[in-house]
């Protein structure tokens, strides 16, 4: 793990995160991590709704002085911050907070995201989502989201649910990688629900031939019963004390997402604690 992005806003999550970057690049060698700010910008359509010009003199002006005063409140904050031994910079761009966060993870062939995010509640949540939502949907890494600050010294279980179908090597070896750099144990579990109810004999049967298969060393296994997934996963990291949650992600999209939504991304959206998800 070289990379690591910080999408930063000057929030408390923010900062929250970018603290958490540090702590997980200062267990690693040779990492950097970089603040990521992305200044939303009107589309071109939006000019012309305005009666703006894409090229009006004065919104050039503005759109100059705007991102001066972000480069002087970005340089300040890596100057005010303890990083150990990670260096820290920064970049910014013009456009769509998450769609500008998974392109840079791309163009920059980026190792891992850490970001904060408030979560979404209600109809937010229902019609838009978060940027959060956005980058774990689409990134080709691992991302971590959270809410709250953390201390990756006191990490030391990390609760894996699943459905132990359709994990590709490429995952495992990310999750591995994450418990290595924590060390921290997994707690795997299978979360029973009424709507999709197995029989114990045969949960317990399909968790230890994933363990094996994947040669995951030390870890436990359990069963727990809830009565949906998101709040199953939750519950159970309360219950054992978990400091951390990973899971998979199909990274649906389109029609598909929003007729069957995604477990990860109601998860991030409401976990206490940090949720780490990649795609399977």
């Amino acid at each position: 793990m070289n990379k690591i992005l910080v999408p930063f806003d000057f929030s408390e999550v923010a900062k929250n995160a970018l603290d958490f970057a540090i702590q997980l690049g200062n267990r690693t060698t040779a990492c950097k991590v970089t603040l990521f700010h992305v200044i939303e910008h009107p589309s071109a359509s939006t000019f012309k709704t305005m009666g703006i010009s894409d090229y009006d003199p004065m919104e050039v002006i503005y759109m100059k002085k705007l991102i001066a005063q972000v480069e002087a409140k970005l340089a300040e904050t890596i100057a005010n911050t303890g990083t150990g031994k990670v260096p820290l910079d920064f970049k910014i761009k013009l456009g769509n907070p998450g769609t500008e966060v998974v392109q840079m993870v791309e163009s920059d062939k980026i190792d891992m995201v850490v970001m904060g995010t408030r979560g979404a509640e209600g109809l937010n949540e229902f019609f838009m989502g978060s940027n959060a939502e956005k980058v774990v949907r689409h990134a080709a890494c691992p991302v971590v989201t959270m809410k709250n600050p953390a201390k990756a010294e006191i990490i030391r279980e990390i609760v894996f649910a699943s459905d132990f179908e359709q994990i590709n090597e490429d995952f495992i070896g990310h999750l591995k990688s994450l418990r290595r750099v924590l060390d921290a144990r997994l707690r795997i579990v299978k979360i029973n629900t009424p709507a999709s109810f197995y029989p114990s004999r045969w949960d317990n049967a399909l968790m230890d031939k994933f363990v094996k298969k994947h040669d995951l060393g030390e870890c436990t296994t359990d069963i727990y019963n809830h009565s949906n997934e998101e709040d199953g996963i939750r519950a159970y990291a309360e219950d054992i004390g978990a400091h951390m949650i990973a899971l998979g992600t199909h990274q649906l999209k389109g029609a598909k997402h929003f007729l069957k939504g995604s477990i990860a991304e109601d998860v991030v959206n409401h976990s206490p604690v940090p949720v780490w998800t990649y795609h399977l």
